[in-house]
């Protein structure tokens, strides 16, 4: 504080003084007159805090200078509605100390048989007997303390609370502290008692089907409500799906959502396109998971729920400037929530600025300590920066917070592969697969362990092919069938496999290992148009070429669609191109094929 906002302090307060210490004390209330305490809660109930700030702190410090000039509950009223603008000035270690303050002055004031008569021109109204609750004061501590990351010191406070005088929103906190704790069975308990209050708490009702709570007995505790209030019947299927959900069955829980979003009453609702459109990113199905993405960002512009997992998938296929727009765009919305700095963070790490990225992925944990896109975003930079143990942790409490979601076991895995753990990764990828089940997912995700051995070829294949015919179009699977194919140069066959893959769908990386394979079969023409559709579909130019056999004797340039390729020592740089589509060097392609992925992906 400057001289001269001391200066003016002092001043008020000695004018304040002035007009309460000549005052004594009334002998009966006066009908109809406010006493200065009832102007502090008429400013706090019209929600001038700063107001509020100003005048209580000032009244408080003559209180400590003349005890005998407020009343108990009086002081007790000042100190909780001072402690309630810090709270809203987020200064939250001062206000914890001022409502730890208020409660002892309440737990005094509770001893005395009777108030004493205040000189501080009190009335006493009916108005002013109105303290503050205990349990709200308690309850805004606990905020704090969430807010200070002091979980364990909420708990404690909330605990102190006896059921019965526990409100929905105290049981709704205390659950969620609970399951964040990894404390299931007090969380499902809270949860439970937030439904019995508020049968329609839907929050509530994904928390107790987070922790394994059947979907029948879940919904058994919201029947009456659904069969009392009209246009209700659709919450029956919504447990129902979210049920599926949160047991990892995608393909039924998709389906049940697409039902539900087809009722004309619940089309175009976004909070269900975002719930697709993740199921369809947990099923592997990138292409309509964006799609989702976007039609529910086109009716809510604003929506910033669900865009970390869209800047990710924008960042896996190259559209980079896209995901750059998508960052701004959130910022601009809101800096306080965690996707924002999960798409930036993506934009750098696909960038390859594993720094920036593990920066912008710490910045998102630190607003949200539950975001799992910003700690796969953090794991991944830690492990192509060679920090590997430190990214280890990273991906396990991921697994922790979504053990549905199977990209947190990929991350998980690539970190074992990457320290030559791969005992360690067979482990988990077979516990993934008999936990989540046989579908083409965890078969493709086996298979990538089980290449990484000699011995375990064959049992790749087998998984790979089992994948295969469940999903035909699975770009995870395809992938990797062409690399065990182009280690048996099986060139042909590999040919075969994605062009009945690309069919019906267009992918980049598909469409590059096409072109490869194509050059190994002296097909250079249509390796060229394969290479350009992969370039013109946003495949980043430095994952166009990911092969290390490519110093040939008397190589030393080609060009296609506008881009010329100049080998040296074993690189290959990218440049334009005067001709188009014109092979100058085609001795170039007849090397056997390797790739060597540049780096590991998300």
């Amino acid at each position: 504080m400057d001289p001269g906002e001391a200066a003016i302090l002092e001043s008020s307060l000695r004018i304040l003084y002035r007009l309460f210490a000549p005052l004594s004390p009334l002998p009966a209330a006066l009908p109809g007159r406010m006493n200065v305490i009832d102007h502090v809660r008429d400013m706090a109930a019209a929600g001038l805090h700063s107001n509020v700030r100003l005048l209580s702190s000032l009244l408080l410090t003559m209180s400590n200078n003349n005890p005998e000039l407020f009343s108990p509950s009086q002081k007790y009223q000042l100190l909780v509605y001072h402690a309630d603008s810090l709270f809203h000035d987020k200064e939250y270690r001062n206000a914890v100390s001022k409502y730890t303050m208020a409660l002892q002055q309440k737990k005094a004031l509770s001893k005395t048989s009777k108030v004493r008569p205040s000189t501080g021109n009190s009335a006493s109204t009916p108005q002013s007997q109105c303290l503050p609750s205990e349990i709200e004061v308690k309850y805004k501590m606990a905020e704090c303390y969430t807010m200070l990351k002091q979980d364990k010191d909420a708990i404690a406070i909330l605990d102190g609370i006896p059921s019965r005088q526990r409100t929905p929103k105290i049981n709704m906190m205390l659950a969620n502290l609970y399951k964040k704790a990894g404390q299931e069975r007090p969380s499902v308990t809270s949860y439970k008692e937030v439904l019995r209050q508020c049968p329609l708490a839907l929050d509530a009702i994904l928390g107790l089907l987070s922790l394994s709570v059947k979907g029948a007995e879940v919904a058994s505790m919201t029947m009456n409500v659904i069969q009392t209030v009209p246009n209700l019947d659709w919450l029956s299927v919504w447990i129902k799906a979210y049920a599926f959900v949160h047991t990892g069955d995608n393909s039924r829980a998709i389906n049940t959502i697409c039902s539900l979003e087809k009722k004309s009453l619940l089309r175009d609702n976004v909070d269900l396109l975002g719930s697709l459109a993740d199921l369809y990113f947990r099923a592997g199905d990138n292409k309509n998971s964006v799609l989702k993405f976007e039609q529910a960002q086109m009716l809510d512009p604003y929506l910033i729920k669900g865009m970390d997992v869209y800047g990710y998938l924008l960042a896996r296929e190259g559209r980079l400037e896209d995901v750059e727009n998508l960052g701004c765009r959130l910022f601009n919305i809101s800096d306080q929530h965690a996707e924002p700095w999960v798409v930036s963070g993506c934009h750098s790490f696909y960038s390859k600025r594993y720094s920036r990225a593990l920066y912008l992925g710490a910045k998102a944990i630190q607003l949200n300590s539950n975001s799992v896109q910003a700690l796969l975003l953090k794991g991944a930079a830690l492990r192509n920066m060679g920090r590997v143990q430190e990214a280890i942790i990273h991906f396990r409490e991921a697994i922790r917070l979504a053990p549905c979601r199977l990209d947190c076991y990929e991350g998980l895995i690539e970190c074992y592969l990457a320290s030559n753990s791969i005992r360690e990764a067979m482990v988990m990828a077979n516990n993934v697969y008999k936990t989540l089940g046989a579908n083409a997912q965890t078969l493709t995700l086996l298979a990538t362990v089980c290449l990484e051995d000699p011995v375990t070829q064959e049992k790749a294949k087998t998984l790979l092919d089992k994948a295969l015919t469940q999903r035909p179009d699975y770009i995870k699977a395809v992938v990797k069938k062409a690399e065990l194919l182009s280690r048996e140069q099986k060139y042909e066959d590999g040919i075969a496999l994605l062009r009945n893959a690309l069919a019906n769908q267009s992918d980049c990386v598909l469409h590059r290992i096409l072109g490869d394979f194509l050059v190994a079969v002296n097909e250079y023409q249509e390796a060229m148009d394969q290479y350009s559709i992969a370039l013109s579909g946003g495949l980043p130019r430095s994952h166009l070429w990911n092969r290390s056999c490519l110093e040939r004797p008397g190589i030393s340039s080609f060009s296609v669609t506008g881009w010329s390729f100049h080998c040296r020592a074993r690189e290959m740089t990218l440049q334009p191109a005067r001709n188009k589509a014109e092979i100058q060097a085609s001795p170039l392609f007849c090397c056997p094929l390797v790739w060597t992925p540049m780096t590991r992906s998300l």
